[in-house]
């Protein structure tokens, strides 16, 4: 996976990972490699443990109800996650960056892009960029990549769904 920024691609990837955790090493493994992430080692049940612990920090930047709150998070995420930025060629298919230490397994591999990529759309994106769906009873988790950065909704399925409950609502009210 290159991610040059890391953003996009790692918030994407979290919020699939947050929204339907992983069961097992095996599930973590095929997503991480859908997702184009170049696996170095096998993925061990250790990963997981690691990876559902990210992402349970994670949730709390997505949750953060103010800018300041949401950078103390991120920063702290970085500082256990970042290493010095490096170039590799690990897979041979072109010089990339990353924002970690060579040679780690995947639990700490998830832990840097999610964390760089996080810091990177937000300061990219905008600071509210991050969020849950609208829908009270959605708590599906997704990166507003939209050219406005208004997105509300995690999909068009609970954008039309909210707006028949307002326009029901509504009716029911005139």
């Amino acid at each position: 996976m290159h991610l040059n920024p890391y953003g996009e691609d790692a918030v994407n990837l979290a919020a699939d990972l947050a929204n339907r955790s992983p069961a097992d090493a095996g599930e973590l493994a095929e997503r991480c490699r859908a997702a184009g992430l170049v696996l170095e080692r096998p993925v061990t049940p250790e990963d997981v443990d690691r990876v559902r612990a990210a992402l349970r920090g994670w949730e709390k930047v997505v949750d953060a109800t103010d800018e300041r709150e949401r950078a103390g998070l991120v920063n702290r995420m970085l500082a256990e996650a970042a290493a010095y930025p490096r170039l590799t060629d690990h897979a041979g298919d072109g010089w990339h960056l990353h924002y970690r230490d060579d040679d780690q397994p995947i639990g700490s591999v998830l832990l840097s892009l999610i964390s760089v990529g996080t810091a990177l759309h937000l300061v990219g994106r905008g600071m509210h960029r991050l969020r849950r769906c609208a829908v009270a009873e959605c708590a599906t988790i997704f990166a507003d990549t939209s050219r406005t950065g208004r997105q509300r909704y995690c999909s068009q399925r609970c954008a039309n769904r909210d707006a028949v409950r307002r326009h029901r609502a509504s009716r029911a009210a005139g």
